[in-house]
């Protein structure tokens, strides 16, 4: 058993022995190098397990050397022996980690340390669907580090038909490693996702024009007041027991007609609305004060028609779009608008549109207006720049007036006073009279 400080030149020229041996830092108590008979050398460290010379002494691999320089080996040597002032036992974490170390068990601590606190519940049901129908079936009892970027591959392949799905799948996996390795259930730097290519997503955006609001509108009023007729299928067992033809009629409630006008006129997120409460609405200074979104806090304006609809609202529980159990102990928000959102949309004439598409059509109407993106990113609660910048082709207004200011000066120069719109402009040098032919 050696000693000194640990350095590249002082591991470097340790030489094997015929039996294990222990090279000891004389400033950090406890970080060494073991050398093996075979010549391989690896950075440990020494700590006891508990109080008292009685504790057992452990020791954990930090990393063997080349793989690693003495700087990070002794920085993860500070990081241990720190732990073990806390109390903790990394050897026994890691071997605990190690024997625990199936894909499977790593996605249960990966939901429950990291997606289940730290991400939204939205977010958090995406993972686990990724998770259950996919990443587990196919993979699930494979140990961690043994899983390939092949098997990643071959799964985000099968996915082809559905890009998006298929792309989430990679960044979902991407994560789940980080934290493996940050945690040290997979050795650090092993990601199967990493390197491969994403397939292209086509961004999907519907804007409603003039006359498709006002067949939506039409349609809107119709269902909340005599409500909408419906086909009952002569086919099923069940409908001779249906309603007279007459009377087959779907009349939606006042809340989830107020819902779907609130998304037009506030462009806000579907979650955003059903999960909105009345202490929420401020009235006098015309504002929705979200403590929670997709982008965090969040204030959204509301403007005249938007403010009309809640004051003609009746008031049912908590929330502004009345849910399950209104007003009862165990109220909770309107889970969705299924229902009367495609019986609205059917009868619009408007197939395929979806309730997302409401928000890029109030987008849409304010960049045409001339509004300037740096506003409609405002309203929307754009958090970067580039998420509004998909409506940059939409501002007409400024390349038309900038196309029509050029078009009058050249016009004007080459002499076309019917398209200049104004007194001709003679471009070009002027020969003096002397240069001038009699």
């Amino acid at each position: 058993m050696a000693e000194g400080h640990i350095t590249k030149r002082s591991v470097d020229v340790l030489k094997p022995a015929k039996a294990e041996f222990f090279f000891w830092d004389g400033k950090l108590a406890g970080f060494g190098v073991r050398v093996q008979p075979s010549g391989a050398k690896a950075y440990v460290v020494k700590y006891r397990a508990g109080s008292g010379r009685g504790a057992p002494t452990r020791r954990v691999t930090l990393g063997a050397v080349g793989k690693i320089t003495p700087d990070e080996a002794r920085t993860l040597a500070k990081t241990t022996l720190g732990a073990v002032a806390q109390c903790a036992d990394p050897a026994a974490t890691k071997a605990t980690a190690r024997s625990a170390a199936t894909l499977r068990e790593i996605v249960d601590v990966f939901l429950a340390e990291h997606v289940d606190t730290k991400r939204k519940p939205k977010t958090a049901a995406q993972y686990r669907d990724i998770f259950r129908t996919i990443v587990i079936p196919a993979l699930g009892n494979r140990k961690a580090e043994k899983v390939t970027v092949a098997d990643i591959a071959k799964l985000h392949n099968q996915m082809a038909k559905r890009p998006y799905q298929a792309n989430s799948l990679l960044a979902i996996v991407g994560s789940l490693y980080s934290f493996a390795g940050l945690h040290h259930l997979v050795p650090k730097g092993i990601n199967p996702a990493r390197g491969i290519e994403r397939y292209p997503e086509k961004g999907r955006e519907r804007f409603l024009m003039a006359d498709e609001l006002t067949r939506l509108g039409d349609a809107i009023r119709e269902a909340e007041t005599v409500g909408l007729t419906y086909q009952v299928d002569a086919t099923k067992l069940t409908a001779k027991h249906a309603p007279r033809k007459e009377n087959r009629r779907t009349v939606i409630g006042p809340h989830a007609a107020a819902a779907i006008r609130l998304l037009i006129f506030t462009g806000a997120r579907l979650r955003e609305v059903l999960h909105l409460k009345w202490e929420h609405v401020d009235v006098e200074r015309g504002m929705l004060l979200l403590p929670d979104s997709k982008t965090g806090k969040k204030a959204i304006v509301l403007n005249a028609p938007a403010l009309d609809v809640l004051a003609n609202l009746p008031r049912v529980g908590s929330y502004v779009i009345a849910g399950q159990f209104a007003g009862g102990d165990d109220e909770a928000p309107r889970s969705d608008l299924n229902r009367p959102w495609r019986a609205v949309v059917k009868r619009a004439g408007l197939r395929g549109l979806r309730i997302h598409d409401l928000r890029h059509t109030h987008a849409s109407v304010g960049v045409g207006s001339g509004l300037g993106l740096p506003i409609i990113g405002k309203l929307l609660g754009h958090v970067q720049a580039s998420t509004t910048a998909r409506y940059a082709h939409l501002d007409a207004d400024p390349l038309r007036r900038a196309s029509e200011h050029i078009g009058r000066h050249l016009a004007a120069a080459l002499g076309d006073a019917r398209q200049s719109g104004g007194e001709i402009v003679k471009v070009g040098r002027t020969r003096s009279k002397k240069s001038r032919r009699g």
